[in-house]
């Protein structure tokens, strides 16, 4: 197989290093001013970072500003900007579907079809077909985390049972996690980075997926960061991070309160449902002992037997579509933290080496080392990606919220139309009987 180093990576739309603006650049007034944000840059462990003062600024990027980028309307211009938003730039498809049942004396466990089409070079075919389960997935997610630190990874749906489903191997569950699946790669696909990536191809092409033999990686940013200052305090995540951060956390407690109350509606629907059942059936066992008014009765078991036909699917599209989004994008807003950090922790490990180095140069005049310069690189690499990422994420989160809204109010419109439809043919049955009665008692 062809692996080759990613040569459309500058497709990104990203500005080289050299052409960006760094805000650590190297000017003393930049690393004594802003809030202290203690980041622990020593070892592997990363630990949970504060965001400190909220710095005061005139800059388009407040996190209200952010916040209010959630638009349903159609974003033209944005797609218009967006290279990756037509298909006829696209040279990569992949599809997650038909799902497999395996039962060995060891284990029981699920397997998806992973369809490849393709027109790149690094792939020896066009086509690939393959079986893949779960763990191969986490496995993916794992190798593009670990060899591209700098950019956002899609998340995957979680490995153990959702909330509220009992059985791993129902129906129900199997089809939500492949949808869940299919999206994750779809995403990473798409994008003109993680697309690029070895561990992609050997996922998507490999007949007997090694997950033990190591690729080489394209690049060595993704190397933990060193011991530098053993709790080193960030001088000031620059203005445009900090409004992310604050944005983030906004939307994840936007997205928890719905999902709470979409959980009780979800549970008050059920036992609706349960009740309303019953309550057709009694009409239904009337109308069999008074002959008089059976046709009625059996109009309104009708109707009611047709209303809970219509709840049922509005409740079904709540747990099956609604609440997966919202708990993918609460996985996102993990993941996107999760390389927030990481960029802090990279922004810390160059200001401890640049400070360093202001000393020993004011001390001896040495000249300024080359890991400073290292650092200065990794991070104007995490904001340029961080950046580009974001953009992106923001433009897929507008479409698929608008494509949820849309879905939710058609399938609220559709459920009230029904039960509608089913009353007033009630109504019409009644008034036909009346009509009946009156000429009988005429003649």
């Amino acid at each position: 197989m062809s692996v080759g180093a990613p040569r459309g990576l500058a497709s990104s739309g990203q500005k080289p290093i050299t052409e960006i603006l760094h805000p650590l650049s190297a000017a003393e007034e930049t690393l004594s001013s802003g809030p202290d944000v203690t980041v622990n840059v020593g070892g592997d462990q990363e630990s949970g970072l504060t965001n400190g003062t909220p710095v005061e600024t005139s800059s388009p990027a407040s996190a209200s500003l952010l916040f209010n980028r959630l638009q349903l309307d159609d974003d033209s211009e944005a797609d218009a900007r967006d290279p990756y938003a037509s298909t006829e730039t696209r040279d990569l498809f992949v599809t997650v579907d038909d799902p497999k049942k395996h039962v060995s004396t060891m284990e029981t466990y699920i397997t998806y079809r992973v369809s490849t089409k393709t027109t790149r070079i690094e792939f020896d075919l066009p086509e690939y077909c393959v079986r893949r389960r779960y763990q191969d997935f986490d496995w993916l997610r794992i190798k593009l985390e670990d060899s591209q630190p700098t950019h956002l990874i899609p998340p995957l749906p979680e490995k153990f049972v959702m909330k509220g489903v009992v059985d791993r191997f129902s129906e129900e569950f199997v089809e939500t996690r492949m949808k869940a699946l299919d999206k994750f790669l779809k995403r990473v696909a798409d994008h003109p980075v993680l697309s690029f990536n070895p561990h992609l191809n050997a996922f998507l092409s490999a007949k007997d997926l090694n997950k033990r033999q190591g690729l080489a990686l394209l690049t060595k940013v993704g190397e933990s960061v060193k011991h530098v200052a053993g709790g080193y305090k960030l001088r000031a995540r620059p203005p445009e991070f900090c409004a992310m951060g604050e944005y983030l956390d906004t939307f994840t407690q936007k997205l928890g309160t719905i999902d709470r109350i979409a959980q009780r509606i979800l549970k008050e629907q059920s036992e609706y449902l349960t009740e309303l059942r019953e309550y057709g059936t009694v009409y239904s066992s009337w109308a069999g002992s008074e002959e008089e008014l059976r046709r009625p009765l059996e109009g309104v078991a009708g109707c009611v037997t047709t209303c809970c036909g219509a709840l049922e699917d509005m409740s079904e599209n709540m747990s099956q579509d609604f609440l997966p989004v919202l708990r993918e994008y609460v996985l996102y807003i993990e993941s996107m933290k999760n390389v927030l950090r990481k960029r802090d922790q990279s922004q810390a490990e160059y200001e401890g080496r640049l400070e360093a180095a202001i000393l020993r140069k004011q001390e001896d005049r040495t000249p300024m080392p080359v890991e400073v310069e290292k650092c200065q690189d990794k991070v104007e690499c995490f904001n340029a990606d961080l950046k580009a990422d974001w953009e992106r994420w923001q433009s897929n989160k507008r479409q698929d919220f608008k494509q949820l809204l849309t879905g939710m109010a058609d399938k609220n419109i559709n459920h009230y139309e029904k039960c509608q439809a089913a009353w007033e043919s009630l109504i019409t049955l009644l008034q036909e009987k009346q009509t009946e009665d009156k000429t009988s008692e005429t003649n």
